[in-house]
């Protein structure tokens, strides 16, 4: 039976970066006997331009009906003063309450063709391989609020953090999942020292934990994670947290890899899943062939994984992009003068990872 996604190219380089994203999708899958089926639709600032609102109830119902939908990037200087409830970055809030989103996978990966531009030593970068499991739907982003006010003149306000039981369980479940194909080790990450969410979230964590005999858990404060991310990053295999504590870890991680443009991510939930790069728009380099589509490809390789079930296209495209590294091609972002790198384009650079399918 034929898949079908939805492409959303968005805003600045969103339609160049999922051009290539899937043209290299089609040629892999077609390799591989598998076909879908695809339609584009707008979201963020282009949707804002054409329709007056960042998310159309028109790409809504298509994401809705499809298996996968691949994400370019949203939002840009263009849009900053609309009304906050037009911003172009709502688009992306709202496919997530709309697809039921969940969960976060943010993979970084240190590609050995790239140790030596990582901010770290080599070294210490060469065999970091880790899935990063952020929950989406709850914490301190979805709590109760209050914008600033001023009581008995001082100026205050406040944001409520707050997890249950079942939202807990539902993520340290998919990352208990997701370490047995791994090195089947999951560090949990909390402030259960402080925080009553994360003594919830460190119990429950542990509970879970034992229905899940081939995975090790293992339980970390957040500010000593940062730390190890930097001093010790290649001893972690998946980790699990909060909203809070994934949005700022995954962040940091990311600056490991040497560039966020080789960086994919899936939000997933119970249905259809979103795939896209980690990166921004970037309008300043729109149009000019400059932008790295490596991120955007990988993001299409999850959506086999995860929403496609086709694992060997997955590992096909995967394996490509890690050819042509080695290889020594380099878009602009991770381009140095002087190493035997050959400089290619956007369009390029997808035309090198097609080649070397297989």
């Amino acid at each position: 039976m034929s898949k079908h996604i939805v492409v959303i190219p968005g805003d600045g380089i969103g339609a160049e970066i999922t051009a290539e994203a899937l043209r290299v999708s089609q040629a892999a899958a077609e390799k591989c006997g598998f076909s879908f089926t695809y339609e584009s639709k707008q979201a963020g600032g282009a949707a804002i331009d054409a329709y007056g609102v960042p998310l159309p109830e028109d790409t809504i119902e298509a994401c809705r009906k499809a298996d996968g939908v691949l994400l370019g990037a949203v939002g840009g200087p263009k849009w900053d003063n609309v009304a906050p409830e037009l911003r172009a970055e709502k688009a992306i809030l709202g496919l997530r309450k709309t697809l039921g989103l969940y969960a976060n996978l943010r993979p970084i990966k240190v590609f050995p063709a790239l140790a030596a531009q990582s901010p770290l030593k080599p070294e210490l970068v060469r065999d970091v391989d880790i899935l990063i499991v952020r929950e989406l739907n709850g914490g301190i982003y979805y709590g109760d609020r209050q914008e600033a006010v001023t009581v008995k003149g001082i100026e205050q306000a406040w944001d409520k953090e707050g997890y249950s039981r079942p939202e807990i369980e539902r993520i340290v479940r998919l990352a208990c999942r997701s370490a047995i194909g791994r090195k089947g080790r999951v560090t949990s990450v909390d402030k259960a020292n402080v925080l009553a969410t994360s003594r919830l979230w460190r119990k429950v964590a542990a509970e879970v934990a034992v229905d899940f005999a081939q995975v090790e858990m293992s339980h970390m404060y957040v500010d000593n994670c940062a730390m190890q991310l930097v001093l010790n990053p290649g001893s972690f295999d998946v980790l699990v947290t909060g909203n809070l504590f994934g949005d700022i870890l995954s962040d940091e991680a990311a600056v490991l890899s040497g560039s966020i443009g080789l960086l994919p991510s899936a939000s997933l939930g119970d249905g259809t899943g979103l795939y896209e790069p980690i990166h921004g728009s970037a309008p300043d380099i729109a149009g000019q062939g400059l932008a790295n589509p490596l991120g955007t490809i990988l993001s299409a390789a999850m959506m086999f994984r995860f929403s496609l079930g086709n694992e060997k296209v997955a590992a096909m495209i995967e394996a490509a992009v890690d050819q042509v590294l080695s290889d020594g091609y380099r878009t602009a972002d991770i381009y140095q003068q002087g190493q035997g790198l050959t400089k290619v384009s956007t369009e390029e650079m997808g035309q090198q990872v097609i080649n070397r399918l297989k």
